[in-house]
């Protein structure tokens, strides 16, 4: 699978160019409408802000061996900050265990100028609008997983792929096989299924719903990340 895709710099300039076309789609009409309609009232805490609302590109390390995967841009989060997980409670979880398992060089994400940097970790979602009420139409899902496919083809050094949450999960397996992988399994959270030359790991999605009621706690998202991490062949992280 590596060997397929370009890498270094080439592979940079390449997904630069996906991104560029990416934050161009109108495919969606009702996801399109909500972003807009967001950013033209944002909360009282984000007002004055100017909202990103447009789709919402991967970001991470190009050469990463560990993707997570997610479900969609939070209205407030990153359809404001236009960086994925960055802005909301969500991302103050999910960055902060990045940071705790060796991924990340901030245990913080405000904006997309923050100086957050991503090591051996590339974050992306299975739909790159905000959808209302998070939750995205089968068919708007469908019409994202090119854009995910594209991506998927740039980051030549993938291994692990850690869906958060059912929605991702299910997503992804769709996405595997526009890849030519044939993968079939339940989501739960640490279940791990091989996927061709993928393996992918189960873990709840970071959001308050989860994190405030104790359905995902610290050293659970901690546990996915840190196994990961050996199963891309990565080295343990520095002491935090």
């Amino acid at each position: 699978m590596a060997q397929a895709y370009p890498t270094g710099g080439e592979g940079e300039q390449a997904l630069g160019r996906l991104h560029a076309k990416l934050i161009g789609c109108r495919r969606c009409p009702r996801l399109v409408s909500w972003r807009e309609e967001v950013a033209q009232r944002p909360r009282a805490a984000f007002r004055g802000q100017r909202y990103w609302a447009r789709p919402v590109p991967g970001f991470g390390d190009p050469q990463a061996p560990v993707l997570l995967f997610g479900l969609a841009p939070a209205a407030h989060g990153a359809n404001r900050t236009g960086r994925m997980f960055t802005g909301d409670r969500s991302g103050d979880f999910l960055y902060a265990a990045l940071w705790r398992c060796g991924f990340a060089n901030q245990p913080r994400a405000t904006d997309a100028d923050d100086g957050l940097q991503l090591t051996g970790a590339y974050i992306t979602a299975a739909v790159r609008c905000a959808p209302p009420a998070n939750r995205p139409k089968p068919a708007e899902r469908d019409n994202c997983l090119p854009w995910s496919e594209r991506e998927l083809r740039l980051l030549p050094n993938l291994r692990v792929v850690v869906c958060l949450g059912g929605f991702a999960w299910q997503a992804f397996l769709l996405l595997a096989r526009r890849l030519g992988i044939e993968a079939r399994g339940r989501f739960t959270h640490g279940a791990q299924l091989a996927a061709g030359p993928l393996t992918l790991l189960g873990c709840y999605h970071p959001s308050q719903q989860n994190t405030f009621t104790g359905r995902l706690t610290e050293p659970m998202l901690d546990g996915v990340l840190l196994r990961a991490r050996s199963l891309a062949g990565l080295p343990p992280p520095p002491q935090r």
